[in-house]
């Protein structure tokens, strides 16, 4: 993949212009923390990735998007693979004349189908983002690629909303929704208590119960909970914290807490997944 320049940062492959050696490819199919956004669209063959530890098959003319801080694992390569891919960070999302809602993921799905036209623009999207970045032999105006990567994400967004019947993009709960989860990510580690949420968000605590069981199904206090055990799972499987120190860096003051918490949320007790991760390193 090729970066524009240090300012604008968009990067996008496919596979006519896949990585150049068996070490990068190597080195880029090992789990790691994603610090921007990224896209792939499958035009044809089945693919399947590993997000937050949970397997994603993709096929023909599906999408996946993931976002930041998101414990990503890329597949090996697979023969007979048509695709693209784009990376892009929060800096490059700033330059952009709207938001994007849906990447908050607020319907809690993160892969998105087409119907035939609509695929038909976003690969057309996508070839000329990658004709701009990597065939282009002269220098492109950044507001080009703005413009295109503004496109295709108005597209993505437009769609993504399309499959909940009758949900305003600009619906009033659906943004503080989202403004929930922007808290919950900013703040995970504090742990901040539902009624601290809910007055900043400017809501009664009914309110945003009511709101938060609406888009994710569950409550707000569920919600954090799973979060901050998604973010446990991430920490044990790709760091070297002791679950001591893993409690306390998630905002825990007793470990015992957090290790009776954690196998009632997940099923697995937290020696468990340490010695699943050590097993795998001795592979």
């Amino acid at each position: 993949m090729q970066e524009m320049n240090d300012k604008l940062k968009v990067k996008i492959n496919s596979d006519e212009n896949p990585y150049q050696s068996a070490d990068i490819e190597q080195k880029n199919t090992q789990p790691r923390r994603l610090a921007s956004y990224f896209i792939v669209l499958i035009e044809s063959g089945t693919i399947t990735y590993k997000l937050d530890l949970q397997e994603i098959a993709l096929t023909d003319g599906q999408l996946l998007f993931a976002m930041p801080n998101q414990v990503f694992t890329p597949p090996t390569k697979t023969d007979n693979l048509k695709y693209f891919k784009i990376l892009f960070d929060e800096n490059t999302l700033a330059l952009l004349p709207q938001q994007f809602p849906f990447l908050a993921n607020p319907l809690n799905s993160q892969t998105i189908n087409f119907d035939d036209t609509t695929r038909q623009r976003i690969t057309k999207n996508f070839e000329i983002l990658n004709q701009i970045i990597h065939i282009d032999n002269q220098p492109t105006d950044i507001e080009i690629v703005l413009a295109y990567l503004n496109s295709l994400l108005v597209e993505l967004n437009i769609t993504y909303f399309k499959s909940k019947e009758q949900t305003n993009i600009l619906n009033a709960n659906l943004s503080k929704f989202i403004e929930f989860k922007l808290v919950v990510e900013t703040q995970l580690t504090q742990q901040p208590s539902i009624n601290a949420i809910a007055e900043k968000l400017a809501l009664t605590t009914n309110s945003l119960y009511r709101i938060v069981k609406e888009y994710s199904g569950t409550s707000p206090k569920n919600f954090l909970t799973n979060r901050l055990m998604i973010e446990a799972q991430r920490k044990l499987h790709y760091s070297n914290l002791s679950v001591k120190e893993l409690a306390y860096e998630l905002g825990f003051n007793d470990p015992d807490y957090f290790s009776r918490l954690f196998k009632k949320c997940t099923g697995k007790s937290v020696s468990e997944v340490l010695e699943n991760r050590q097993d795998l390193s001795r592979e």
